[in-house]
């Protein structure tokens, strides 16, 4: 606002005094100080409320002024409830310093000043904003994209003093303000909290935006979602679609602040459409290559295709990259939503390392779909050099390989929260491949690996290539009345006798087994005399008729604990 718009407000009591020829300055905030240096904390665009408590003579005015001047304050008020008149020191420095000066009447307090000049200004920006984020739409909606969600988040830091993210349904930040003073980027722990508490509530139907509290802080939440998003079932896109977290409480806002924060998320979604869209060559790449190994070509004909697509998954790398298969299925409860699109959608947002942020990274992985499944091809750039023996090579790009506990560990939180109740997501990942002759056995593995996860408890789970190669792979496969009885019939005797004598004879047996049968190992690891051990691993043998120095029966025994 204009300071010349003070003046025409009666309620304000404002009489200027001096500044006439400068009252078209803007107004950007208000400040009221009685200390004699508050240049700390000016920014500039200021009016400044003064009951003049600094001045103690009238040299104090002109350092007073000149302070402020300097600051770039756009006007001063001096209030006239402790003193009869604005001293006339005050209104010499003003003018020399072209500072413009009011006098505040006795009757008005700062504080009903203060609220006014914030309304205008809040108002005034949000419409400002509101045309800048118009005139965005209409440019993204018509022509190349221009700066992607990172330049409206700015204009919202900047014209309305929101600090704001757009987070992918996992938490991982892919966009946030960079203007200065917006502070530190959210902690992971957050986004993983908001991201959790935006599926919970867009799949309950809950209107939005979403209000939660984290870390101390309010943050209100608002759906991002692109013109691909189904008018029918809501889950179709739930788990991809991207959020807008703005730390502050939207269910204090005006329906015109609310209007342009939906204003917002509607310029992003555009920007979103434009990345799925810039998709379709690499899903088309997925999918040949998916079928021309699932239909068993010869791996001539699946190089041919690999060597196609690693330029466009990664390029400028020079040589073919390793490989690695992921597979995915959503299953919904009482739905017959298919789940392979919506996999599909899904692991092109978790795919993408937890760490890395913006939408470039996703631009790296193509994913297919078949029936209810997703299959994703992800490259693997860590190639070792020729020089090495090809032992070496595959050694060296294990280590960059992903690993199914560090993705469950990113998306756990927040995909259970969207999945409670209602859905199931589980998740095989393959060794890596350095040939097409090898990608074949890779997506088997996977898709024996999501197997052993889809046995597991818990609405998200995964599982990797290494307990393909353990008992971990047959454990689940156990019918549960087999399991019941195989176990009862090894343990129950040992449960019952340490209910009645309180002997840990269970706790001795697994501590005995992770020991390799070591009696100085176990003793010491119990903390325990090596006679004592003996006593009780006698007594586990009379109660259950084993023998613990066989490895039969120990084998039995490990498995028992292992299944119970």
């Amino acid at each position: 606002m204009r300071l010349r718009a003070l003046l025409e407000t009666d309620a304000l009591g404002l009489r200027l005094l001096g500044g006439e020829e400068e009252l078209d300055r803007t107004v950007r905030g208000v400040m009221t100080t009685d200390l004699r240096d508050p240049s700390r904390y000016l920014s500039g665009g200021e009016l400044v409320l003064t009951g003049l408590a600094w001045r103690r003579e009238p040299e104090d005015s002109e350092r007073f002024v000149r302070i402020l001047a300097g600051a770039g304050v756009a006007g001063l008020a001096a209030g006239e409830a402790e003193i009869s008149s604005t001293p006339d020191d005050l209104i010499a420095a003003c003018a020399r310093h072209r500072m413009p000066l009011f006098s505040v009447d006795e009757t008005v307090s700062f504080a009903s000043i203060t609220e006014h000049v914030v309304r205008q200004v809040s108002s005034e920006r949000a419409g400002d904003l509101a045309a800048v984020v118009d005139r965005h739409r209409r440019l993204m909606t018509s022509g190349p994209a221009g700066g992607g969600p990172e330049v409206v988040l700015d204009l919202l830091g900047s014209d309305l003093d929101l600090r704001a993210w757009v987070l992918s349904p996992t938490g991982r930040p892919i966009a946030g303000s960079s203007v200065a003073g917006a502070g530190p980027a959210l902690p992971p722990a957050v986004s993983s909290a908001l991201a959790g508490e935006h599926l919970a509530a867009s799949r309950t139907g809950r209107p939005d935006p979403h209000r939660v509290q984290a870390e101390g802080h309010t943050y209100s939440l608002f759906p991002v979602r692109g013109a691909a998003r189904a008018s029918g079932d809501p889950r179709e896109t739930l788990l991809s679609d991207w959020l807008l977290a703005v730390e502050a409480d939207a269910g204090e806002w005006p329906e015109e602040r609310l209007d342009l924060l939906h204003g917002v998320t509607q310029l992003i979604a555009v920007e979103r459409d434009r990345r799925d869209a810039a998709r379709t060559v690499r899903r088309r790449l997925a999918q040949e290559v998916l079928e021309l190994v699932q239909a068993g070509a010869a791996p001539a004909e699946t190089a041919a295709r690999l060597r196609v697509a690693a330029p466009v998954l990664l390029p400028g790398l020079g040589t073919a990259p390793h490989w690695q298969v992921v597979v995915a299925r959503v299953e919904w409860a009482d739905s017959e939503l298919p789940g392979g699109p919506v996999a599909q959608s899904l692991l092109e947002e978790v795919l993408v390392d937890p760490g890395a942020a913006g939408t470039e990274p996703a631009d790296r992985i193509a994913v297919a779909h078949t029936g209810d499944e997703a299959v994703a091809l992800v490259p693997l750039p860590g190639v070792a050099p020729v020089t090495e023996t090809e032992e070496d090579a595959e050694a060296g790009a294990r280590t960059e390989e992903l690993h199914a506990e560090t993705l469950l560990a990113a998306i756990r939180e927040p995909l259970t929260r969207g999945l409670d109740g209602d859905g199931r997501l589980t998740i095989g990942v393959s060794a890596a491949v350095h040939s097409a002759e090898g990608l074949r056995g890779a997506l088997e593995e996977a898709r024996h690996a999501r197997r052993v996860a889809a046995a597991r408890p818990g609405r998200v789970s995964a599982a990797g290539h290494q307990e393909l190669a353990s008992h971990v792979l047959l454990l689940p496969f156990v019918p549960d009345d087999v399991r019941r009885a195989f176990t009862a019939r090894l343990l129950d005797p040992l449960r019952d006798y340490d209910q009645r004598h309180r002997a840990e004879l269970i706790p001795t047996l697994e501590a005995f087994l992770e020991s390799d049968g070591s009696w100085t190992r176990c003793a010491t690891r119990l903390h325990l005399h090596v006679n004592t051990l003996r006593y009780r691993v006698g007594r586990i043998e009379q109660l259950t008729g084993r023998d613990l120095s066989r490895l039969e029966d120990k084998l039995d025994f490990f498995l028992a604990l292992r299944m119970s």
